[in-house]
C-alpha cells in the first residue's frame, strides 16, 4: 500500500470536491496524508481516517520569489511522511509543492483547477509564472486539466509536453447531488402552464464572494428584476474573500429585501434543490466551474458565462443560458427570458442538465483517472 500526499490551499478543494478520492483510497488501505491551513473541516477528515499536516501561507500573495521558502516547507514535510506519490491542487501548491517533489524525486500528479488572473492577465507577472511552471513540473508524472484551453496555454508554453490529461473537472457526486422534483410557482398545482410576472421565482448565487465571480453584476441585476417583479426572490450562498467591502454590500442588500444572505453553507444540495435557477455570471479563470456541476445534478437549470470551463456545462437553450460577461444589463434581459418560459419548459432544462452531468461529469470518473496514477 501507498502513502499519498495531499498538497492544498484549503481543506475545502478536498472535502467538497475530492472527498470520494480520499474515501477511494483510505478504503482500499492507502494511507492518505493532507496538507493544508487549519480549517472547519479538518476534523471530519481525520475522522475519515486522515492525517493531517498544518501549513501557513498567504493564499493572495503574488510574489512568487518571496514565496518561494514554500519549496523548503514541502520539502520537510516530504522528508517527515515519506510520500509514494504526491497530489497537489490549486496554483501555489501545484508548482512549490511539485518543486519539492521533483528535488526529492518523490512522483507528483499536479491538478490545473484553472490558470488564475495573475497568468490570464498577461505582463510580467504572467512570463515569471510561465517560468516557474515550466521549472516546477519538469519531472512531473501527470499534469491534469479541467478544460482544454487550460491545456492550450501549456502546450503553447511548452510545459509538461507529453504529461498532459483533460479529466471532467472535479466531477460532481450523482448520490449526493440528486435530481428532485422542480419546484412549483407560488405552490400552484401542475395544471398553471407557465411562470407570471407575480410569480414566486426563486434564483441563486452560490459561490465565493469576489469580483471576478460576478457577484456585482447579479445583485445589479437583482435589484432591477426585483423593483420589476417583486415576488421573486434572490439568494447568495458563499463566504466573502478577506479584504473586500462585500460583507457590508450584502448586508445592505438583505437589509433592504433585495437579496437574502445565507453565508457559508454546508449543505449546498438542498440550496440547490429549493431554486428554480442558479446563476453564475462568473469572469474568473475556472477550471470547470462545480457550482453549474452541482446544480446540473440537482435538475436545475443554469446561467453563466461563455468562459472556459463553464460553456462545457451548459447546452444553450437546452439546460440554460449564456450570459455576456461583465454585463449585468444581459444578465437582466436572461433572467427575464428565463422567466417568461412555461414552467414545463424550466422543468426540461433540469432534466436535461441532470442527463449531461450522469453522462460526462460523474465523479467517479475522475476518481478513476487518480486510482490509475498510484505506483504499482
Amino acid at each position: 500500500m501507498s502513502t499519498v500526499l495531499f498538497l492544498v490551499n484549503h481543506e475545502v478543494v478536498i472535502y467538497n470536491f475530492r472527498l470520494e478520492i480520499i474515501e477511494r483510497l483510505l478504503s482500499d488501505g492507502h494511507k492518505v496524508v493532507i496538507s493544508s491551513p487549519g480549517g472547519e473541516r479538518i476534523e471530519k477528515l481525520k475522522a475519515l481516517g486522515c492525517i493531517h499536516k498544518d501549513i501557513t501561507f498567504d493564499r493572495h500573495g503574488k510574489n512568487p520569489l518571496k514565496e518561494l521558502t514554500l519549496v523548503r516547507t514541502y520539502k520537510k514535510l516530504m522528508k517527515e511522511v515519506k510520500p509514494d506519490i504526491v497530489f497537489t491542487f490549486t496554483i501555489k501548491p501545484n508548482i512549490y509543492g511539485s518543486l519539492a517533489a521533483g528535488s526529492l524525486n518523490i512522483p507528483c500528479v499536479a491538478n490545473i483547477t484553472g490558470l488564475g488572473t495573475a497568468v490570464e492577465n498577461g505582463g510580467t507577472l504572467q512570463k515569471l509564472t510561465v517560468l516557474m511552471y515550466k521549472k516546477a513540473l519538469k519531472k512531473i508524472q501527470r499534469v491534469f486539466f479541467q478544460n482544454k484551453e487550460n491545456e492550450q496555454f501549456f502546450t503553447d508554453n511548452r510545459i509538461a509536453l507529453g504529461k498532459h490529461k483533460i479529466i471532467p473537472g472535479s466531477g460532481v457526486n450523482l448520490e449526493r447531488f440528486v435530481a428532485t422534483d422542480y419546484p412549483t410557482v407560488n405552490d400552484c398545482i401542475e395544471t398553471v402552464k407557465g411562470a407570471s410576472a407575480d410569480s414566486q421565482l426563486r434564483f441563486a448565487f452560490i459561490s465565493r464572494i469576489m469580483k471576478e465571480k460576478g457577484i456585482d453584476e447579479y445583485l445589479r441585476a437583482a435589484r432591477i428584476i426585483k423593483k420589476k417583479h417583486p415576488n421573486t426572490e434572490f439568494h447568495v450562498c458563499g463566504f466573502c474573500e478577506e479584504g473586500t467591502r462585500y460583507p457590508e454590500i450584502l448586508e445592505k442588500y438583505d437589509r433592504a429585501g433585495i437579496i437574502t444572505y445565507h453565508g457559508n453553507i454546508e449543505d449546498v444540495a438542498s440550496m440547490m434543490q429549493d431554486m428554480h435557477c442558479i446563476i453564475h455570471p462568473t469572469y474568473y479563470p475556472e477550471g470547470i466551474s462545480n457550482v453549474l456541476l452541482e446544480a446540473c445534478a440537482c435538475a436545475r437549470p443554469i446561467i453563466t458565462t461563455r468562459r472556459s470551463g463553464c460553456r462545457e456545462v451548459l447546452d444553450e437553450g437546452q439546460n440554460g443560458y449564456f450570459v455576456n460577461e461583465r454585463d449585468y444589463k444581459d444578465l437582466v434581459k436572461v433572467i427575464e427570458k428565463f422567466m417568461a418560459q412555461p414552467i414545463e419548459k424550466m422543468r426540461a432544462m433540469g432534466q436535461n442538465a441532470r442527463k449531461k452531468v450522469e453522462k460526462q461529469f460523474d465523479r467517479q470518473l475522475v476518481v478513476e483517472a487518480y486510482i490509475k496514477e498510484l505506483p504499482n
